[in-house]
């Protein structure tokens, strides 16, 4: 997280810009908060795949493939 000193610094810049650029920071911000969102997502599911596809990935037919 980040220190409150750190916080203020980036407040003041952003209050020292124009309405305009003001809200292209708001959607950038959206943008990086939706990207994380989206990557803990894909990164469950796949943990999930993991589990799910044991079975079939660990099984002794699929062993003499990782024999190779």
């Amino acid at each position: 997280m980040l220190n409150h000193q750190y916080e203020q610094v980036i407040i003041e810049k952003i209050r020292s810009l124009p309405p305009r650029q003001v809200a292209e920071v708001e959607d950038f911000v959206d943008f990086l908060r939706s990207r994380s969102e989206a990557l803990a997502l894909t990164d469950a599911a796949a943990k999930l795949a993991v589990s799910s596809f044991s079975s079939v990935w660990d099984n002794e037919s699929d062993a003499e493939y990782d024999r190779l």
